[in-house]
């Protein structure tokens, strides 16, 4: 058997670490898929699966392999296509991260329109707050807020998002409104972070950054829970804008502290091919670039 038949067979364990599902995958018997991990296995000296009596699980080199694997057989699959005349409309995986509120709020309709222009491309979604190996992990497209880190990825910025501080009227009304970051200890505060007794939020104040450290009278355990706690007159929070933008444009929230709020943060679409990639990608950085920038919650003084 060739290398790569042996790294099809490989590769059908990406979905599930299970010999049998592989061997259903390929429409091939479970011995196939065996001796053909074992053959690598034997040629790379390396052990690529865990074994034990509850499965298979990917060993760290495995898993790094498995990437490099499904980029590979990717590249064939986009290479014969193009071959075929295939490349004229998008089809095939596409592999997104996004973070999570940002998806709830921003992303979904424009998941949702996507599919429906490009109905042969399958999207595999995962929603992570975090700055994900794309390589190693195949994700061909990820939204990311925040500065770039040094990479050779290509980015292309779609807008801004800032860090803000609210309230819902009936609570200011009570308590009255912070006119600086001190005031906020004399407050309830609501932490985005479950178990946090305390905030530690910043704000520039007379060219630098200072920051407030208070104590919590509410811990939530998602920024969602905070937002609803907030809007129901719980206290004050802190979260980024986009979840923010229609609680404050409809008046359930309002917006405190905005001289002292830090500097807005690049929102960008990062994807690794450049003009290699293929036409699922481009296709949909095209798509969601367009509908960012013209969404207004990525405007950096929407909402002023």
């Amino acid at each position: 058997m060739d290398r790569y038949h042996e790294m099809l067979m490989f590769e059908a364990l990406s979905e599930r670490p299970s010999l049998a599902a592989a061997s259903r995958r390929l429409d091939v018997s479970g011995p196939t898929v065996i001796r053909a991990i074992a053959r690598l296995e034997a040629r790379l000296g390396v052990a690529l699966l865990k074994r034990s009596t509850r499965g298979v699980t990917l060993t760290e080199v495995g898993a790094g392999f498995m990437a490099d694997c499904s980029r590979i057989l990717k590249d064939i699959e986009d290479a014969e296509a193009s071959a075929k005349g295939l490349h004229v409309q998008a089809q095939g995986n596409l592999k997104v991260l996004l973070p999570l509120l940002f998806s709830r709020y921003v992303m979904t309709p424009l998941l949702s329109h996507y599919m429906d222009q490009y109905p042969q491309v399958k999207l595999y979604a995962q929603y992570h707050d975090r700055l994900a190996n794309m390589y190693e992990e195949g994700i061909d497209v990820a939204v990311l807020v925040g500065d770039l880190p040094n990479s050779s990825l290509v980015a292309r910025k779609v807008g801004h998002v800032r860090s803000m501080v609210c309230s819902s009227p009936a609570y200011l009304e009570e308590h009255g409104e912070p006119k600086v970051p001190e005031d906020l200890r004399n407050h309830r505060l609501v932490a985005t972070h479950a178990y946090r007794d305390q905030v530690q939020w910043g704000f520039h104040q007379d060219g630098v950054v200072n920051q407030i450290k208070a104590r919590a009278r509410i811990s939530c355990a998602t920024v969602q829970s905070a937002i609803d706690a907030t809007t129901h007159g719980a206290g004050i929070t802190r979260c980024f804008s986009y979840p923010l933008y229609d609680y404050l444009s409809s008046g359930r929230l309002r917006r405190v502290l905005q001289p002292f709020e830090l500097p807005a943060m690049p929102v960008h679409v990062v994807y690794r091919e450049g003009r290699k990639a293929s036409m699922r990608v481009r296709s949909f950085v095209d798509f969601i670039v367009d509908g960012l920038r013209e969404h207004p919650a990525m405007q950096p003084d929407a909402l002023d």
